[in-house]
């Protein structure tokens, strides 16, 4: 469907357009799919040659003609759907469906490829692929480098990572506008990585000043999802430490939610929907590629120190993990409280050690993402929440 909807977009208009668009090329990899499911190579080999002397005919037919084959290739396709049925019957009719569902939806995607999806974001789905089913594959999954502390896999992990939250941005402002679809994918991006998220909603608020209060809300919302994820994490492990623990999570999360609320029904510029008639890109890659870098250079520090002192501080350990991932230094603590190696007072610390060393990580990549308006209204937020979180430790 990729590769189909760039050929839509090139096939022109009227009866000289080309033969074959999205539709067309996401039944010929089905038809491919299932030649070879039935008969191996040389089936496969057969409707190849198939479609390929359709295709011969269609480009060869008269221009009064529809040059179109997606009728041609779904009937194939059904046929050898009718023998697959004898071997794998759900596969059949699930492949089945999908056909019908594309050949139904001709309108809904030739109007999407063409009036909706622009020839950028076309661009950036193009990059993304290459860089989910090629960089990332391609990269050694082993640990190299000052003391073995970065694996290349792991950091085309994280590119991969902030690009998606990229597209889940844009294309939730597409469906849902600044105001609402920025919270909703700053909350779900929270869930993979809330400092990435910060990251991307401050490059969107860069580029976009009139989306500023959505990228904030959504900021905020990312901090949320990491709480909610790290109480998530604690029970599994060691759900005694959850116990005297929830109530500072409570109390940061309730801090977050408002913070982000005020940002949400804000009144916003009248002229907002004129500016957001350019959404900006969905990524950037050399932004993707900056965090990745300031990611890897704390990892590696945080290799040395740890090199350097050993095990001999439990909270400097979870400070230093907390600077890249919250949630490592809350699944550490939590293990070594359930083996009774430590204490749940000193793994309550630990914990609120690496949450805190994580909000100062936070602020500095909101400062270096979206520059100092947008920490502006950031660090006030990420201040509030971790003192919301001291606050409950206190009071418990």
């Amino acid at each position: 469907m990729l590769v189909g909807a760039e050929r839509e977009r090139r096939k022109g208009n009227g009866a000289t357009r080309g033969a074959a668009g999205v539709r067309t090329f996401a039944v010929t990899a089905l038809l491919g799919a299932v030649g070879a499911l039935l008969g191996g190579g040389i089936l496969l080999a057969v409707v190849a040659f198939v479609v390929g002397m359709l295709a011969v005919v269609a480009y060869q037919r008269s221009p009064e003609k529809d040059p179109g084959m997606t009728t041609e290739i779904s009937l194939l396709l059904t046929c050898l759907l009718g023998g697959l049925a004898t071997r794998e019957s759900a596969l059949a009719a699930g492949i089945g469906a999908a056909l019908a569902i594309l050949l139904a939806a001709r309108n809904r995607l030739h109007y999407f490829v063409r009036g909706v999806l622009t020839e950028r974001e076309l661009h950036d789905a193009f990059l993304f692929a290459a860089a989910a089913l090629i960089m990332l594959p391609l990269s050694p999954d082993r640990l190299m480098g000052p003391f073995d502390a970065i694996n290349p896999n792991s950091i085309a992990r994280l590119v991969v990572l902030v690009m998606a939250i990229g597209v889940l941005g844009h294309v939730a402002i597409r469906s849902l506008g600044s105001r609402y679809g920025l919270p909703l994918a700053g909350f779900v991006g929270g869930f993979v990585s809330s400092t990435a998220t910060i990251y991307m909603m401050g490059e969107r608020a860069q580029q976009q000043p009139s989306q500023m209060a959505g990228a904030v809300a959504g900021a905020a919302l990312s901090s949320v999802a990491t709480i909610i994820q790290m109480a998530v994490i604690i029970t599994l492990i060691q759900p005694s430490l959850l116990q005297v623990f929830l109530l500072p999570l409570v109390y940061g999360g309730l801090v977050a939610c408002l913070y982000s609320l005020f940002f949400i029904v804000r009144k916003l510029p009248v002229n907002e929907e004129l500016q957001n008639a350019d959404l900006g890109r969905a990524f950037d890659l050399k932004s993707a590629l900056a965090f990745a870098t300031i990611v890897s250079a704390v990892s590696v520090l945080s290799a040395g120190l740890n090199a350097t002192i050993g095990a001999r501080g439990l909270l400097l350990a979870s400070a230093i993990s907390g600077l890249v991932d919250a949630h490592a230094a809350a699944a550490s603590s939590a293990s070594l409280a359930a083996t009774n190696q430590i204490s749940i007072q000193v793994a309550l610390s630990a914990v609120l050690a690496g949450l805190s060393t994580n909000t100062i990580m936070k602020a500095i990549v909101a400062f270096k993402a979206g520059g100092s308006y947008y920490a502006a209204r950031i660090v006030p937020g990420l201040v509030l929440m971790i003192s919301a979180i001291w606050l409950g430790f206190w009071l418990r």
